[in-house]
């Protein structure tokens, strides 16, 4: 059965605003989760408007289906990653979009299905793949790369400054006996750092869990994908609406419609244009839009959601 507490979608009512969304437009929701946005997408765009559901998640899919019945053919669910659009799409027929939202991060379900390893609030094995029949895990990462690329890694990933203590730790407790359970590598995490960091309002471990999420589920270059075949899907005067969870998918993001909107790349001392480069894109939020207080209370884990939309010229 359906349950509005499957997940949680942020900042609706942007959603639908940025997305312009009208009666007889299509649209995609290339995170399609619960299908919270999804179900928000196709009542505003009644009686004709259709969106096609695209997640990585079987568990995800099969919730969305029942929340959408009712919408019946309006709606089209496929299992599949959001940097794969253009080629779905087109399996679909469908050439061009008049709104493309992305919802990244992890779901309340997948959050608080404890199997699942993406939270240490519980012990449960460290596997953290949004689609399960991939093939490398956290554990996998955890006990297979070397202290440089572990250090590298959550460096990068997680943007931490205690990545090289971590990596550290991590190499010598495995090496007498694999790291297999949240609960284990988060201890290890907390031992590492600093007393004073143990103990603050981030749990030291949030940032190398961040970082071993999107490693395992290769977020980052699946992000890049899809806004670069964004522009080549929307309809012109269509939207894309992006809503990240963390600086370094918030950075990508704008440096993406920013350098779209600019068109040119040629360097600024060159006195014309030379590469032929044409604006696409026109940037709808200066700054990112952000849930307002009421959101975070209700929902607290929407507190780092920074929306970003752009219309395609």
């Amino acid at each position: 059965m359906a349950s509005s507490s499957y997940h949680q979608p942020v900042m609706v009512a942007g959603v639908l605003r940025f997305l312009a969304c009208k009666p007889g437009g299509v649209y995609v929701d290339g995170t399609v989760g619960g299908g919270g946005h999804a179900a928000a997408i196709l009542e505003a765009t009644a009686p004709d408007g259709r969106l096609i559901g695209i997640d990585l998640d079987d568990e995800a899919l099969a919730e969305t289906e029942e929340r959408l019945k009712n919408f019946g053919t309006r709606k089209i669910l496929h299992k599949g990653n959001f940097a794969d659009m253009e080629v779905i799409l087109s399996d679909l027929g469908i050439g061009k979009v008049d709104g493309i939202l992305l919802d990244l991060g992890v779901s309340s379900h997948q959050l608080d299905t404890t199997e699942r390893g993406f939270s240490f609030t519980a012990d449960a094995p460290l596997d953290m793949r949004m689609d399960r029949t991939l093939g490398t895990t956290a554990a996998d990462l955890v006990n297979r790369l070397s202290e440089q690329e572990l250090r590298k890694l959550i460096r990068e990933y997680g943007e931490d400054v205690m990545a090289g203590r971590i990596a550290k730790a991590v190499v010598a407790r495995r090496g007498k006996a694999p790291i297999l359970t949240t609960r284990e590598l988060a201890g290890i995490v907390s031992s590492a750092v600093p007393t004073s960091m143990r103990y603050g309002r981030i749990n030291p471990a949030t940032r190398t869990f961040q970082a071993l999420r999107i490693a395992v589920n290769d977020e980052l270059t699946n992000l890049h994908r899809a806004t670069q075949s964004s522009t080549e899907l929307l309809t012109k005067g269509g939207r894309v609406v992006i809503i990240s969870f963390h600086s370094l998918e918030d950075r990508m993001v704008k440096t993406f419609f920013r350098s779209w909107e600019k068109g040119c790349l040629c360097p600024p001392d060159f006195p014309r244009c030379a590469c032929g480069g044409e604006a696409r894109l026109r940037v709808l939020t200066r700054k990112p839009m952000v849930p307002d207080a009421a959101e975070v209370t209700a929902n607290p884990r929407a507190r780092s959601a920074k929306l970003r939309a752009a219309e395609r010229m």
